[in-house]
């Protein structure tokens, strides 16, 4: 049994980490710099939100909203086209991102 929990302990730590998602690379690849600004404060147009700098949790929970259709207004509708682009983990990482810019 010990040989057992060894060898498990080994493959463990010989697994490598799965890196997470970039959320620098994906707010580019994903297009969202084309409406909000390469740094997410300078939107395309003048009813756009500035997401730079935003608590995370919030610029999280309003993607998901827009991506379910929980959140849907006038508002949304170009976001709404672009959602399908972006899993839960993307989501979360662009949010990341963004909530560290000044």
């Amino acid at each position: 049994m010990k040989f057992v929990m060894s060898l498990i302990a080994a493959a463990i730590v010989a697994t490598p980490a799965i890196a997470a998602p970039d959320g620098a690379k994906l707010y580019a690849d994903k297009t969202c710099n084309a409406c909000h600004g390469p740094k997410g404060d300078k939107p395309l147009m003048p009813n756009y939100p500035k997401v730079s700098g935003q608590n995370s949790a919030y610029l999280e929970q309003q993607m998901k909203d827009i991506k379910s259709g929980a959140r849907n207004n006038g508002q949304t509708a170009a976001m709404k086209g672009v959602m399908h682009l972006v899993n839960d983990e993307e989501i979360k990482a662009i949010a990341d991102y963004l909530a560290k810019l000044k």
